[in-house]
């Protein structure tokens, strides 16, 4: 750890635990193992409030990768975890939980620490929706089962099916939500009885290798989770074409998921993709204007917009578009951009130098294009990756700052005049992961939601995420879903069995 880090620490009065976890040498863990790896080549670990070094982590080799990829699988195949109890593998989730829970401020500072997010958003949503996410699945750990059939073939048949699962399930997680978007994979996984493998993100693991700590404390048996660090072009796509992997789940652009959807189809394998997303906002004219604007910003900033399924679009009706939009500005305002592990924060650096380029880059070209730049957008001096939110006024559905994702703290907005028009305004992108309405008319509302083409639709809110409802996208945004008792079907495999009674 470097001196700017160090002193950025105290500063803040982390915890001792947080800081002798950061210190001490980072390794992989594999087989119930704590292993450096074959390569003695490490990647350093940016803090990005300070562009100053944490640690290292291991850089995986692909004998790494195959060493945690046999561990998992002799522990599916050959040992209990997938035979133990029902209430059994509950019992060890619950304790999981409660011990995430009792680190809950340890893991929100590493987090913070980490990624550049504010540590109370991480400690209020990351870390809480991950004990929320085990002690949800724990609970169908002990309810899950198929169910009889009566025949209407000829003859005395006894007909059934069974839920079993599906075997060794590759996890690769995001940079922005590392330690609760790994919880949403891997708890559903653990409680209909796979093993896995998890690729944190290069830029993000420290959080992961954390929570394996608890994962070996819990008691959870050795092999059951595996987490492999490194580069994602090398590792991530060499566990998206393992031959023994049974599942991939993968969440990150849409771009490397065409590739790690191609590498698991090609062999036949379960995939479930989660990808980009450019949600659109409506905001109609019966909205409460103030409420509306608070909860755009707030949807849109949060974790400095390196959200999925952010409302970066935002199409006002006409009547009311002038008013929100001052309204909207007035609010972003009083948002706090500061370090991470400032109290005080809301919108913290962005997570790398590359991410705050191109966010930069994006920024500019909306200029180019005629936007009109009405608020913030500009690099901060201080040292890190901060870039001031922007929000841009006048923008047109060709403009490539309302086509692309940025995956930063750029809002666009635009007037519309019926409901017809914000419709096909909101559906006009490759991207539907997400849609949000702004609305005091049930009526307008309910007309609405079955129109948006997206797997989530939000109403006088946004990114409302809970454990027990699922989360995935339309078209290019992936598909498969995350959380939700739907996420079991895509983990377990259904058998029938036939019995011919004599």
């Amino acid at each position: 750890m470097d001196t700017l880090v160090r002193d950025y620490l105290e500063r803040f009065g982390v915890q001792e635990a947080t800081t002798r976890f950061l210190n001490k040498p980072q390794k992989m863990f594999i087989g119930g193992e704590w292993v450096r790896g074959a390569a003695e080549e490490a990647l350093d670990v940016i803090e990005p409030s300070t562009t100053g070094v944490i640690t290292q982590i291991p850089l995986a080799t692909i004998d790494d990768l195959d060493r945690a990829v046999r561990a998992a699988r002799t522990q599916f195949d050959g040992s209990p975890w997938r035979k133990l109890k029902p209430l059994e593998r509950e019992r060890l989730l619950h304790r999981l939980a409660d011990l995430i829970e009792a680190n809950a401020t340890e893991l929100a500072e590493i987090e913070s620490i980490d990624m550049g997010k504010s540590a109370a958003q991480a400690r209020d949503v990351d870390v809480q929706g991950t004990i929320d996410t085990f002690r949800y699945f724990a609970g169908w750990a002990s309810k899950l089962h198929g169910r009889t059939v009566e025949p209407s073939l000829p003859g005395d048949y006894v007909a059934y099916t069974r839920k079993e699962p599906v075997g060794v399930v590759g996890i690769i997680v995001p940079w922005n939500f590392p330690l609760q978007t790994m919880a949403w994979k891997l708890a559903a996984a653990l409680a209909v009885g796979c093993t896995a493998v998890i690729k944190p993100a290069e830029l993000t693991s420290l959080s992961t290798l954390r929570f394996a700590e608890l994962v070996q404390e819990a008691g959870i048996p050795d092999g059951v989770v595996n987490v492999v660090t490194g580069r994602g072009g090398v590792i991530g796509a060499a566990l998206a074409r393992h031959p023994g992997i049974d599942k991939l789940t993968f969440t990150g652009s849409t771009n490397v998921g065409r590739d790690v959807g191609q590498a698991a189809v090609q062999d036949i394998r379960r995939v479930t993709l989660e990808l980009g997303g450019k949600s659109p906002v409506l905001v109609l004219d019966d909205a409460d204007v103030d409420a509306a604007a608070r909860a755009v910003a707030n949807g849109m900033f949060f974790n400095s917009g390196q959200v999925c399924d952010a409302g970066t679009r935002v199409y006002v009706q006409r009547k009311i578009h002038e008013r929100f939009l001052g309204a909207l500005i007035d609010y972003t305002r009083t948002l706090k951009i500061a370090p991470g592990l400032d109290p005080d924060c809301f919108i913290g650096p962005l997570v790398s130098a590359l991410q705050k380029e191109r966010v930069s880059a994006y920024i500019d070209a909306g200029r180019r294009e005629g936007a009109e730049l009405v608020y913030g957008g500009r690099k901060r001096e201080e040292a890190g990756y901060f870039v001031e939110p922007a929000i841009f006024a006048h923008c047109n559905n060709a403009m490539k700052i309302v086509r692309e994702e940025i995956f930063g703290p750029v809002l666009v907005t635009s007037p519309f005049d019926d409901i017809d028009e914000a419709v096909k305004l909101a559906n006009d992108s490759p991207y539907g992961l997400a849609a949000a309405i702004y609305s005091n008319d049930v009526n307008r509302i309910h007309t609405l939601v079955p129109q948006l083409r997206a797997g989530s639709v939000y109403v006088n809110a946004h990114s409302t995420i809970d454990p027990a409802m699922p989360f995935g996208g339309f078209k290019e945004s992936g598909f498969g879903k995350d959380l939700g008792m739907e996420q079991l079907d895509h983990l377990t495999e259904t058998k029938a069995v036939w019995i011919t009674l004599h």
